[in-house]
């Protein structure tokens, strides 16, 4: 255990020695965001060789800010320890010796006999299956949006809850729901996809509950249903709002009561899985209009999740863009973008979402002959959402879609509002703002 004296307070000492003891990653912080002591499983997951952290500011080490983390533009889980004297959690992205990573922060304050909070205790555990940065699998992305629902997912996961995931097409639900699976206790058994799009009510209920030898024409053997498949693990009922109104009974029997009956069989089984469910539609309002029962909209809703679409994360744009791109080489020589088809790619509106992008990729990839994409290998008619007026600025290279240094100087010191406004006006999150900021020697 690295650690400071803490001589004013030997209880706090008392604690460090604890936390030697827990395999979780843990640090113990001072009210001045010092570090004072940190744990052999936080050096083993989060140090850097030779190098100690202890008397450095946590938002120093964690963000590489010069500023505590609710005046870079994010939730300071210490600011809110303190004023409710009590615990606080959240999801930040971490800068680690692999790179940037989405780590779930709970920190807890250590109050003394005057309930005057002496120290804080912070554990740390780094999200696996989200990438803060380019990736060849799963879900990947750093914007405020895709972080509040990555953040949500994270609050479920463990739990055996049924999740309703609310998106556009193209968002990405299916990812999601094998997030949910592989973060919950059930990550060992199944996940089954039932994509309830475009089925009619009897092959619905056929291929959900299974069905008998016999049971109709063409049913030679016995088959088990995909509710069977799933047993032990997680089913995911995508497009749930696609099931006919019909069959809505027999769902909402399955979910209530855990019990199915194969299609020409009376024999009663009993089913084990947790529930995940998707739709683009808008189900409250099919509620309203007669065509979703109420009931099974309350019981497959106990957790929304919104997922944004991509235009709520443009910041996430290269990122994406260069995850997908990892995917399609599929281990081959690499293919980059070039800067200008790059500030392209990020004022697009993206209707289609991640799905239209991987699209247009695909696409242009036939014409990257010498490995680089082009604005000439992009369709003609992409089209491009309005950009703010100092977006004029766009670097012609390096990072694309950032102002460059003089505009961002002109933008900071023509606009009269504070930096939040500025970063509405320049349709970026006031964190992005922020690291650009500090970037330019702004900050």
């Amino acid at each position: 255990m690295s650690s400071m004296p803490l001589n004013s307070a030997p209880q706090v000492q008392a604690l460090v020695s604890f936390l030697e003891h827990e395999a979780q990653p843990m640090i113990v912080l001072d009210p001045e965001y010092n570090i004072l002591a940190s744990n052999t499983a936080y050096q083993r997951q989060f140090g850097v060789a030779d190098k100690s952290i202890v008397g450095h500011k946590c938002f120093r080490i964690s963000h590489h800010y010069d500023v505590p983390c609710d005046q870079a533009g994010e939730h300071c889980p210490m600011k809110q320890a303190f004023e409710r004297r009590g615990p606080d959690r959240v999801l930040h992205i971490h800068h680690t010796p692999r790179g940037p990573e989405h780590v779930d922060v709970e920190l807890r304050p250590i109050l003394d006999e005057a309930n005057q909070v002496i120290a804080y205790v912070e554990r740390l555990a780094t999200v696996r299956n989200a990438s803060a940065g380019p990736s060849t699998e799963g879900l990947v992305g750093r914007a405020p949006a895709f972080v509040a629902a990555l953040s949500a997912l994270q609050r479920v996961a463990p739990a055996m809850l049924p999740v309703l995931l609310l998106g556009e097409s193209g968002t990405g639900k299916e990812l999601f729901a094998r997030a949910v699976h592989e973060g919950s206790p059930r990550s060992r058994g199944p996940f089954v996809v039932v994509d309830c799009s475009g089925l009619t009510e009897t092959l619905f209920e056929s291929e959900l509950f299974g069905y008998e030898k016999g049971a109709f024409t063409g049913a030679q053997t016995r088959k088990p249903g995909l509710v069977e498949t799933a047993r032990g693990g997680t089913l995911f009922l995508d497009e749930i709002g696609d099931v006919p109104l019909a069959m809505q009974v027999k769902l909402l029997r399955l979910i209530e009561s855990g019990t199915f009956r194969r299609v020409g069989s009376i024999d009663t089984l009993q089913a084990d899985f947790r529930l995940v469910a998707a739709t683009h539609k808008p189900l409250q309002q099919m509620v309203e209009a007669g065509s979703f029962r109420q009931d099974l909209y309350y019981r497959i809703s106990a957790f929304p999740i919104h997922l944004p679409a991509l235009r709520e994360r443009a910041d996430d744009i290269a990122l994406l863009v260069n995850s997908l791109l990892q995917r399609s080489a599929g281990g081959k020589h690499r293919v980059t973008v070039d800067a200008t088809a790059m500030a392209m790619l990020e004022t697009c509106p993206w209707q289609g979402n991640i799905r239209e992008l991987r699209n247009v990729l695909e696409r242009a990839l036939l014409f990257a002959d010498d490995g680089v994409i082009r604005v000439e290998h992009l369709p003609i008619d992409l089209p491009q959402r309005g950009a703010p007026h100092a977006h004029a600025s766009v670097v012609a290279s390096g990072n694309a879609g950032v102002l460059d240094e003089e505009g961002l100087r002109k933008a900071v010191h023509s606009f009269a509002g504070s930096r939040r406004e500025l970063a509405r006006h320049l349709g970026l999150s006031e964190r992005t703002l922020y690291r650009r900021l500090k970037e330019n020697g702004l900050a």
